[in-house]
């Protein structure tokens, strides 16, 4: 089965390194029970489509999402736990009880509450170094909570900005190559603007801070404010860095236009 499966890679690629794939995949399949090696041709079969794609850890393009993936991270986790956060200020500050609250939830609310929850604690997993577990409790979070749109609009305000955001954060966590995850410094820096971003809006939210942080546009000057950083921080300097974090930013653009960007135009 190796054979056909070689063929996915690009021609050039395949006249490189072909027979070393070939054998060494042969040699790790060997004694595995056809369960493992199933898993190991869809493995091989991944890695074939990211070098088709140019998604390689030793492309551009893999470097790219390398950086990128730990502010999408981030950013799923700032935006998941802003909206977490107003829910629960809505539930603490209205008249009523919690559980009644609880109660009268329908179905698409109680879903989209739970797709941002698993959203949250993914990212901040996958950030603190349990990535794949986490990855895939984000992405899967972040693509329920876009489905979910189709079903309850209503729940989404100014159309559908927020759950396209989500599925394009969802694709940049994909796009990082599976052996340039988890790096600590751009975990670290990521995880610090997720902090500086929600816990703001999260004070204000509850009426426990009377400071406005500019409506929505507080955690997408955060983010602004790290990929300047980053880049002056970057030697040779480059826009790498900010274009990363862009691809980062959809969720936080789209919380911004929802929240205060047409509001003013309004």
């Amino acid at each position: 089965m190796s054979d056909p499966l070689l063929r996915l890679y690009p021609p050039a690629y395949r006249a490189a390194y072909g027979h070393e794939i070939l054998d060494v995949h042969r040699e790790m399949t060997m004694d595995l029970p056809r369960a493992a090696r199933l898993r190991a041709d869809a493995d091989l079969v991944a890695h074939a489509l990211r070098v088709r794609l140019g998604l390689d850890s030793a492309s551009p393009g893999g470097s790219f999402f390398a950086l990128a993936a730990p502010f999408a991270l981030a950013v799923a986790a700032a935006y998941s736990g802003i909206q977490l956060m107003s829910w629960y200020a809505g539930v603490a500050l209205s008249p009523g009880s919690t559980w009644s609250h609880l109660a009268t939830m329908d179905g698409p609310q109680t879903l989209n509450m739970l797709f941002l929850a698993m959203a949250c604690v993914g990212a901040i997993a996958a950030l603190l170094k349990r990535w794949t577990l986490g990855a895939i409790l984000a992405v899967s979070g972040l693509l329920g909570f876009a489905a979910l749109w189709t079903i309850a609009p209503a729940l989404y305000g100014d159309g559908p900005f927020e759950p396209i955001a989500a599925v394009l954060t969802a694709a940049v966590v994909l796009a990082c190559p599976p052996d340039r995850r988890g790096d600590r410094r751009l975990s670290a820096a990521a995880g610090a603007m997720a902090a500086i971003a929600w816990f703001p809006v999260a004070l204000v939210q509850t009426r426990s801070f009377i400071v406005s942080t500019d409506y929505g546009s507080w955690p997408l000057l955060t983010l602004v404010l790290t990929g300047a950083a980053l880049t002056l921080r970057a030697r040779p300097w480059g826009l790498r860095q900010l274009g990363a974090v862009a691809a980062a930013s959809p969720l936080f653009l789209a919380h911004a236009a929802t929240t205060d960007w047409f509001a003013i135009v309004r």
